[in-house]
C-alpha cells in the first residue's frame, strides 16, 4: 500500500515521512505520539459531537421530566439561544449537562455514547458520526504504528465519552485516552458496589497547559510527535517540538469549506488572540492544509 494515500505529494507529506524514518533510529519507549480529537481526529463542526450527545441526552430528560425545561442552562439549549447561553457563562451551561449523566455507571455511560455515535446522523451532512473521521489521519495513526510508536488520544472531550468508541474508531485502547475527566462515587447497591458519576468535574479540563501535565501525570511518557487543531492544542505541540530530533509538531489547518468547514480553531478555554496557524509557522510546526495536502478528507 502506498504511504499516506489520502495525502498530496509536497513539503508536508515529505516533513512527516522524513520524521518517521529519523524516528525509527530511537529506542521503541521513546516512539510517543499524542493526538487530539475534535478537530483532529474527527470533524468537529457545527458542534462537538459529544455536545450533540449530551442536547439528545437533555431531551430524553424532558420527555421524562419537562420541568427540566424550566431550568434556565436547559431551556437556553433547548431553544438554541446563543445570546442567553453567553450570558449565562461556558462552565454553568457544562456543569448542568453534567448532572444529566449523574448517577449513571461507566457502562450505562458508555452504551448511551456508542449508541448515539453510531444510531445518529450528522446533522447537515446526513452521514454517521463515525464516518467523520478524517481518512488522512487514520492513514497517519497506521504509518504511526507500522514505525513503533505508542499512540494516545489527548483531548479537552470527556474522558469516557472518547473511550467509549477510540478502540473501534482509532485502534486506540480505552486506557490510552487522556481527557477531561469526571468524578465519580463508589456506593454499595443491592446487587453489589458500583461505581457512578456526579455532577463534578474532577481537575481541570484537558486544554492549554493542562494537556501536558496531564500527559505526565497519567502517561508518564514525554511525546516526540504531537498533533493539533486549535488554540487548546498549542502547548501540547509545543511541548512535542522541543522534545529534540526527531520531534514533530503537526497542526491541522481548517481550510476548506468545501469538502469540510473554514474556519480558525480556537480553544474552549484558552484566551489566545493570535491565529493558531499564525503562531504554528512562526514556531516551525508542521501545518496542515486541509485543502491543499488532503486528497481525501471523509471515507468514501
Amino acid at each position: 500500500m502506498a504511504f499516506l494515500p489520502s495525502w498530496r505529494p509536497g513539503p508536508t507529506r515529505d516533513a512527516v515521512a522524513s520524521f518517521l524514518d529519523e524516528a525509527l533510529a530511537l529506542p521503541p519507549e521513546q516512539r510517543v505520539a499524542v493526538l487530539d480529537n475534535d478537530g483532529t481526529l474527527w470533524c468537529e463542526r457545527p458542534g462537538y459531537i459529544q455536545y450533540e450527545f449530551l442536547v439528545r441526552t437533555l431531551h430524553q430528560a424532558v420527555e421524562h421530566d419537562p420541568g427540566l425545561a424550566g431550568r434556565a442552562e436547559y431551556r437556553a439549549l433547548l431553544d438554541g439561544d446563543h445570546a442567553a447561553l453567553g450570558e449565562l457563562g461556558l462552565q454553568r451551561v457544562a456543569l448542568a449537562l453534567l448532572e444529566l449523566c449523574a448517577g449513571w455507571t461507566p457502562d450505562e455511560f458508555t452504551g448511551r455514547a456508542r449508541d448515539f455515535v453510531y444510531s445518529e446522523k450528522h446533522p447537515e451532512r446526513g452521514v454517521p458520526y463515525p464516518k467523520l473521521v478524517y481518512q488522512p489521519m487514520q492513514e497517519l495513526l497506521e504509518a504511526l504504528r507500522a514505525h513503533g510508536f505508542a499512540v494516545f488520544i489527548v483531548t479537552g472531550g470527556g474522558t469516557e465519552f472518547v473511550r467509549a468508541v477510540s478502540r473501534d474508531l482509532y485502534g486506540v485502547a480505552p486506557d490510552d485516552v487522556v481527557g477531561t475527566l469526571v468524578e465519580y462515587h463508589f456506593e454499595e447497591r443491592g446487587e453489589g458496589p458500583a461505581l457512578v458519576r456526579t455532577a463534578q468535574a474532577l481537575g481541570e479540563v484537558n486544554e492549554g497547559r493542562a494537556k501536558v501535565e496531564h500527559i505526565q501525570t497519567q502517561l508518564g511518557r514525554r511525546p516526540i510527535f504531537a498533533a493539533g487543531n486549535s488554540a487548546g492544542d498549542r502547548e501540547m505541540l509545543e511541548y512535542a517540538h522541543a522534545a529534540g530530533s526527531p520531534s514533530l509538531a503537526l497542526l491541522i489547518d481548517h481550510d476548506d469549506g468545501e469538502r469540510e468547514y473554514a474556519y480558525a480553531s480556537a480553544g474552549v478555554t484558552t484566551t489566545d488572540t493570535e491565529p493558531i496557524v499564525d503562531i504554528g509557522r512562526r514556531e516551525g510546526w508542521t501545518v496542515v492544509s486541509m485543502r491543499d495536502d488532503w486528497a481525501t478528507v471523509f471515507p468514501p
